[in-house]
């Protein structure tokens, strides 16, 4: 009786796996926006991934905030100042590379190469040999998989049946050889994007499927959508994401919502960024070179904040730099920030009133707002410094 009562489990259990491999075959809803074309020349673009690093920032606090891994212990140093500042740019050269964006590629499509026929070999067996090569050291993309037909008919594999093959020889740690129960079944994509968990399904997918698949394309601007709609960017700033997802925003011709964000957190510089890349991306003839030059003067890149915020821990004993990083400490702005502030917000409205722009009452709403808090702020800072006594650097 017991066998018995194990026996039916376990074809029920099997029945289960089935059930799921069966249903997990059901594509998912389709995403509204595609790229119409090959989006790669582009987005490699030096002066692109310039703009999208810059947009993404580098907080070292969410790079290197604690994750559910099987290990986050941590490891206590004693270092001299020396070592101490060669380690904060390791670390700031680590992060960059963590926060290497995925490539965005035009999806590959099937195509027959038929390599030859033989009719001798016809129902030679009744089933098909899968030839794979297995040469260590080469990359996966790299590799070629044959397949004999039962007709006699050599050719190469379909992307499917490579994928499958590549896996089968070389696994890759977390991709699965079925589609995965969040990417097949509808309701469970959804749950997880009414949580917001974008980054969750955005690694996720990175680790199932590549870059060239439809099914990674249709679902990360399932994602990108979702996040135009709820708002939430500041999810995915300081991810690998932030950049991709801008890019999907600027070729789509739907940057005012991620806009009207970044003028919101005061984030001027990379709003500029985002409709330069808006105007590279579609030729349009507006003149944008020559306001990134003036700001990249003013501003620091992403990786020299961090590495300055870093050695923030060398303070120094001169009372009078102690009092100007109390000061900009409490405003949060320096001088140059507020002389790329008035250089960013001009060419920002020039955006709001061209035809390019959806959502002008927003966006206007948004700068004059920020025009008075920046206006505050700069009264302040000028007393502040005057009544210590600091002058202008």
């Amino acid at each position: 009786m017991h066998l018995l009562r194990s026996l039916r489990q376990l074809n029920g259990l099997q029945g289960v796996r089935q059930a799921i491999r069966q249903v997990s075959s059901a594509p998912t809803k389709p995403a509204a926006l595609q790229y119409e074309r090959d989006p790669q020349p582009l987005f490699t673009d030096a002066e692109t991934q310039r703009l999208l690093q810059s947009m993404t920032q580098l907080n070292l606090d969410k790079v290197y905030r604690k994750r559910t891994v099987p290990d986050n212990s941590s490891e206590t140093k004693f270092m001299s100042n020396e070592q101490l500042d060669n380690e904060f740019q390791d670390l700031v050269v680590r992060a960059q590379h963590m926060l290497q964006m995925p490539p965005i590629v035009q999806i590959k499509k099937d195509v027959e190469r038929v390599i030859a026929k033989d009719a001798a070999l016809k129902d030679f067996a009744n089933s098909k040999f899968v030839f794979t090569d297995i040469t260590f050291g080469r990359r996966q993309s790299e590799r070629k998989v044959i397949v004999r037909d039962t007709d006699g008919t050599l050719a190469y594999a379909t992307l499917d049946t490579t994928k499958r093959m590549n896996q089968l020889y070389f696994p890759l740690e977390g991709r699965q050889s079925y589609t995965p129960r969040m990417f097949a079944l509808e309701e469970l994509l959804a749950k997880c994007l009414a949580e917001h968990k974008y980054e969750f399904i955005l690694d996720r997918l990175l680790v199932q499927y590549e870059p060239h698949e439809p099914e990674f394309h249709n679902i990360s601007a399932r994602v990108f959508e979702h996040l135009n709609e709820s708002k939430q960017f500041d999810l995915l700033r300081s991810t690998r994401h932030f950049g991709p997802m801008a890019f999907f925003y600027a070729w789509h011709r739907c940057i005012d919502d991620l806009l009207y964000d970044m003028i919101r957190r005061d984030y001027l510089h990379n709003a500029v960024e985002l409709i330069a890349l808006s105007y590279k991306l579609h030729n349009i003839p507006v003149e944008y070179q020559a306001t990134l030059t003036e700001l990249g003067k003013l501003h620091p890149t992403p990786a020299e904040s961090a590495l300055t915020e870093l050695r923030s821990v060398f303070r120094r004993h001169d009372d009078k730099h102690n009092i100007e990083q109390e000061i900009h400490t409490a405003i949060g702005k320096k001088e140059p920030d507020f002389a790329a502030d008035e250089i960013s917000l001009k060419f920002i409205e020039q955006y709001i009133a061209s035809e390019h722009a959806l959502k002008k009452v927003q966006l206007e709403l948004a700068v004059q707002t920020l025009k008075e808090v920046n206006r505050e702020k700069l009264m302040l800072f000028q007393g502040l410094k005057k009544a210590h006594g600091v002058q202008a650097s």
